[in-house]
């Protein structure tokens, strides 16, 4: 996980002047979702662009184990296998949390985030006030291609935990590669340092990068668009 946060900061140099798309991308592969910036929790999953599955080259045998890479649709097989003792489990018992968020994540793992998305969505629902569970909801929802549901979900997790570091900075990430909201992300990283003062200096130092860079592209008060409006 160290190793990608300097990968991250590393990468500032080739960026254009207003826009952070690459460093944010290597940022989503860092810690979307995983409550990387505080406790660099567990290995990321691996960023699917929104509204699409990971591209999975074919595989001729059909069998990852001989080496050939998985398609899409073996990965899923291969999830729905994984799942298929807990949802067995949640016959007999369907509202709970632990169970429909251990299924989440398979099926995260797998790619298959809308899938990924409704049972995380369960998991909340049994568990309303868990900062880490909307947060992965989010990272899920967004991977599907709903922003705006990852957004709301990042809200609501800041109504009842309004300093969490990692809502912060998903809702930046999201803000910025999702509606391509420069100052949405910028508000919520200042917010995050702020509240967060004790984050680690090489994190610290990291997110102020990624915040001066969103920061070059707010819309400057008073300032003349490239028509000659204001």
């Amino acid at each position: 996980m160290e190793n990608q946060l300097r990968t991250a900061q590393g990468a500032e140099t080739v960026l254009e002047p207003k826009r952070v798309y690459t460093l944010a991308l290597l940022w989503l592969a860092a810690g979307l979702g995983i409550g990387y910036v505080l406790h660099g929790a567990g290995p990321a999953t691996p960023p699917a662009a929104p509204a699409a599955k990971a591209a999975m080259p074919a595989s001729p045998h059909g069998n990852a184990g001989n080496g050939h890479m998985p398609t899409a649709n073996e990965l899923k097989q291969m999830a729905d296998k994984k799942a298929a003792p807990l949802k067995e489990k949640l016959k007999s018992d369907p509202k709970n949390g632990e169970l429909l968020a251990q299924v989440g994540a398979i099926y995260n793992s797998a790619h298959e985030y809308e899938d990924a998305a409704g049972y995380y969505s369960q998991s909340v629902q049994a568990d309303p006030k868990n900062a880490a569970l909307r947060i992965k909801l989010a990272s899920s929802l967004f991977r599907s291609g709903d922003a705006d549901g990852a957004i709301a979900q990042l809200n609501e997790c800041l109504k009842f935990d309004p300093s969490n570091a990692n809502a912060l900075f998903d809702l930046g990430m999201i803000r910025l590669e999702g509606k391509q909201d420069a100052k949405g992300a910028a508000a919520a990283w200042r917010r995050l340092l702020k509240l967060n003062p004790d984050l680690s200096p090489e994190r610290k130092a990291a997110v102020e990068k990624m915040l001066a860079q969103a920061s070059a592209g707010e819309p400057r008060k008073g300032t003349e668009s490239h028509d000659g409006t204001k």
